[in-house]
């Protein structure tokens, strides 16, 4: 019996994949379940468009994020603290002030996807910005007093 799966079913077949099944597997268990559909000819067609349709969604997605590092590398931005008499922090420059430094100069990023080392100190610093794997951009933080 060839079943059309809606769901990965272990040992047997990840999600979307057309598979030969035991007869009694197929309508007693898959099919009874909901992990599995009669792979009728409307059935393939329909996972294949949903397959594609998400192929293409992921591709936008990977092309506007690779647009927006374009975009934001080789920046900087500027992070005001509160500093003692002789330039001592109070504190330290964390990845949510960059990335509210950030959202100033119009630049909506996620303070998780922003890795630097612990800033204490006044002056320039790196940082990288990971929108999504092998897509980054570099920028340059620089710590001034208030």
């Amino acid at each position: 019996m060839k079943v059309l799966l809606t769901a990965d079913v272990k040992g047997t077949g990840k999600k979307g994949e057309v598979v030969e099944v035991a007869d009694g597997y197929g309508r007693n268990f898959l099919l009874k379940k909901g992990l599995a559909t009669v792979a009728s000819a409307a059935n393939i067609h329909e996972a294949q468009q949903k397959k594609e349709a998400a192929a293409f969604h992921k591709a936008e997605e990977v092309k506007a994020l690779k647009a927006l590092a374009a975009s934001l590398d080789k920046k900087s931005v500027t992070v005001r603290i509160k500093t003692g008499e002789n330039g001592k922090t109070f504190g330290s420059v964390t990845a949510a002030n960059v990335a509210a430094a950030l959202s100033e100069i119009g630049f909506d990023v996620d303070k998780k996807k922003i890795k630097m080392d612990s800033v204490k100190t006044l002056g320039s610093f790196p940082a990288e910005i990971r929108l999504m794997e092998g897509v980054t951009a570099k920028i340059t933080v620089t710590v001034e007093s208030l």
